[in-house]
Parts: structure tokens; C-alpha cells; sequence
């Protein structure tokens, strides 16, 4: 399966957040309530999920495994070179002496 961009997911999914909260101030204006309808379709098909809550979370889930994902090899990064000492790109090449 194809994924979006994950700029894309973040950027339609705080623009769904910036609706949902202007919907829930003014329940009763069309205007934001439409807008804010189709910033969940828009993350309906972006993740192609049928529901905007759905939608929302599986976008929070797929930002969410890539930051952990990152801070993992981070990590991983830190142990190695602790244990190890630097990686060997790192080192002065015995030629350049």
C-alpha cells in the first residue's frame, strides 16, 4: 500500500484540528461546519479510512511511529557509539596524516 507524504498527513491533520475547534465554538455556522466536514474528508481519503475521527487518529499513528522510529535509531546511534566509539566515517583516514 502506498502512503501519503507525511508532510501532507501533517498538514491536513492540524488543518482538521484548527476546524474541529472552530466547529465546536460555533456549532451553528454552516460555513465552519462545512469547512471543517471537508477537512475530515480530505483526511478519509488521504488514509483511506471512512470516518473523519477515524481518519484523524490514524494520521496522529502514522506521525507518531515515524518520530518513534527516529528516536529509536537515535538512540540505538548513542549506544553504539558508547560502546564502540565513533562510527569509522568519523575517524581521520591514516592517508590524511
Amino acid at each position: 500500500m502506498l502512503l501519503p507524504a507525511k508532510a501532507e498527513v501533517a498538514r491536513q491533520l492540524r488543518r482538521y484540528r484548527i476546524w474541529e475547534r472552530a466547529m465546536l465554538a460555533s456549532p451553528a455556522d454552516h460555513t465552519v461546519r462545512a469547512t471543517f466536514e471537508d477537512a475530515g474528508y480530505t483526511l478519509c481519503v488521504l488514509l483511506g479510512k471512512r470516518c473523519a475521527r477515524e481518519a484523524a487518529e490514524a494520521a496522529e499513528r502514522y506521525l507518531r511511529t515515524t518520530l518513534v522510529a527516529y528516536l529509536r535509531d537515535q538512540d540505538l546511534r548513542v549506544s553504539m557509539t558508547a560502546r564502540h566509539g565513533p562510527p569509522a566515517a568519523d575517524l581521520p583516514s591514516p592517508a590524511g596524516r
